[in-house]
């Protein structure tokens, strides 16, 4: 770093303004890639006069010649500086690998056919004051690449090209989404009472309100109370943070897509669903098939439908029907002692994930879940105990559940006092009692259909990426110890 000031300094006392406030860029390394592509070796373009900017990320010094490379956003390109022919030539010794500088010039192609800038001029536009790392195939340590994402997406393409994917993915659902009449809204993040689902929130303080307030796990009251006003087709794809563990599925801020459609149900969802994931796997893709952690994922369509109780009882063995939480609560003690203390009802959730999540690796839609794990979907119109909601699954991980919508207020708020009682037998995740979305729903919501469909979990499986935290830009981590750089900890 000290050599690195030194240099600076030297810049700064040649004329150059060290950290200039534009650069006019007339060009990227992958436009003229794709322009000059084919051409043979030793060919010149100097009508083709161009400017670029980007990051050093090679320098060698060859007396007369230099030669380096530059990184910008779409790629990499090479440089070619002179002495007879570069501005500030004997100047160049003060750049850095890492240094971001602007360059004018002409493109020919050298012997070996590698296309190249000959710069006339250049100029620094910022100093790497740290050195980048020194294996340009790629940061090994995860946690310097999550927590200095940065160098990350400097060395490393190929995560680039993952959040590229990502934004591709959104923009695809949002085009589907609106061209079948549904309107993007935002919600609050910070509420009174978090609910839409059983987590334990986040919570924070407003000074000026001199009131706590939560911050939201679900997207799904509010967006369920605009149907209450009028809105027939509405989703929201934002932010939402949940008080909890950290693994491969799961981080504490990740990103829903959550849609709303009035006089649909459950099954209408489905239909919907399928050909929106179909049609962007197509579209990412070039096929029905991704690849997935070395498993082949078909997305053709109809996606497999199953039962969540029938394939419960058939992974597990269970010989009675599993919503006699009585006799579960047993059987699970016998097979299971490590779920101990896990609340009865949720003991249906568990052994789900236990017996049956794995298995579900092609797209499969598992139908009419128990209404004890279900407390904001309908009851089932004609299979007592169960409610009309599905989950898809796809790779053994839950992507997206859907209910045909409760919207009965005395049946809710049944529901939710039974939630009530749970909270106070110490269940922090069981729903909260919400008065206010019961007084809307006391207005008269219409039956409806509702969809929660994970960002990242989808980004995940279509850019084969095995965790979560692979597909967020900036993951949460634990704090590093006090006192302690990043280069430290690297």
């Amino acid at each position: 770093m000290a050599q690195r000031l030194r240099n600076l300094e030297a810049l700064v006392e040649a004329g150059f303004e060290p950290y200039p406030y534009r650069f006019e860029k007339t060009a990227s390394a992958a436009e003229l890639q794709a322009r000059h592509r084919g051409a043979a070796p030793e060919q010149e373009w100097p009508e083709e006069q161009v400017s670029l900017a980007g990051r050093l990320v090679s320098l060698r010094r060859m007396g007369k010649v230099t030669f380096a490379h530059l990184l910008d956003e779409s790629g990499r390109i090479q440089l070619y500086f002179t002495r007879d022919q570069a501005a500030n030539y004997n100047k160049l010794k003060k750049l850095d690998v890492g240094d971001l500088i602007g360059v004018r010039g002409s493109v020919f192609t050298t012997r070996t056919g590698e296309l190249t800038v000959k710069v006339e001029d250049w100029q620094p536009l910022a100093k790497a004051l740290r050195p980048l790392p020194d294996k340009w195939h790629g940061i090994k340590d995860k946690e310097v690449r999550y927590r200095q994402r940065y160098l990350d997406l400097i060395v490393n393409p190929e995560v680039r090209n993952v959040f590229r994917q990502r934004a591709r993915i959104v923009r695809k659902i949002r085009s589907f989404l609106e061209e079948r009449g549904f309107l993007e809204v935002e919600t609050p993040v910070i509420l009174q009472t978090a609910g839409g689902t059983e987590a334990r929130p986040f919570k924070t303080h407003h000074n000026a309100l001199d009131n706590d307030f939560e911050l939201r796990i679900s997207l799904e009251l509010p967006l369920k109370k605009l149907l209450v006003g009028g809105f027939e087709k509405v989703y929201e794809l934002g932010r939402v943070f949940r008080n909890e563990g950290i693994d491969q599925q799961h981080n504490p801020e990740f990103t829903m897509l959550e849609a709303y459609w009035a006089y649909a149900d459950y099954n209408d969802m489905a239909e919907l669903v399928e050909e929106m994931l179909a049609g962007i796997v197509l579209d990412i893709h070039g096929s029905e098939e991704v690849e997935y952690q070395g498993r082949r994922i078909s997305f053709a369509r109809p996606f497999k439908r199953i039962s969540f109780v029938e394939a419960l009882k058939e992974k597990s063995g269970i010989d009675f029907d599993p919503l006699d939480l009585e006799r579960l609560r047993i059987w699970a003690d016998a097979k299971h002692p490590e779920l101990i203390d896990v609340p009865s009802y949720k003991l249906l959730d568990k052994l789900f994930e236990i017996y049956v999540e794995d298995s579900l690796q092609d797209p499969t839609f598992v139908y009419d879940f128990p209404a004890a794990i279900s407390p904001l979907a309908k009851k089932h119109r004609s299979k007592p105990g169960l409610t009309e909601r599905w989950d898809l699954f796809v790779a053994g991980m839950e992507l997206a559940p859907a209910y045909s919508e409760l919207n009965d207020p005395l049946d809710q708020r049944e529901r939710f006092a039974e939630q009530a009682r749970r909270r106070e037998g110490g269940d922090e995740e069981a729903h909260k009692y919400d008065e206010d979305f019961l007084t809307a729903l006391e207005h008269g919501m219409p039956p409806a259909a509702g969809l929660g469909l994970g960002i990242d979990r989808l980004t995940m499986i279509l850019t084969d990426q095995p965790s979560i935290r692979d597909v967020i830009l900036f993951p949460l981590l634990k704090p590093k110890p006090a006192g302690t750089t990043e280069a430290e900890e690297g």
